[in-house]
């Protein structure tokens, strides 16, 4: 049988892309997207960010954490 072939699109790094943008621990609505629901920093590999932005969000989001203006993780309702 026939295997179905996936094409994978490079993903390019929205910070170099767009040099204007900048990573700061005070742009929460930024830094969300690199977080899941359950409160974890999503890899670069799915977020598609080169090695060297992708240290500095990080730190971003530690620092945001430790301020408290991002959850250390999910809020549980039960």
């Amino acid at each position: 049988m026939f295997k179905k072939r996936f094409f994978h699109r490079q993903k390019i790094c929205r910070f170099c892309k767009d040099k204007t943008q900048e990573i700061s621990y005070k742009d929460v609505k930024t830094l969300r997207y690199f977080i899941t629901e359950r409160g974890k920093i999503i890899p670069r590999r799915i977020s598609g960010n080169c090695s060297k932005h992708q240290r500095e969000i990080t730190r971003a989001i530690k620092k945001a954490r430790q301020i408290a203006l991002i959850a250390y993780s999910a809020q549980n309702d039960g």
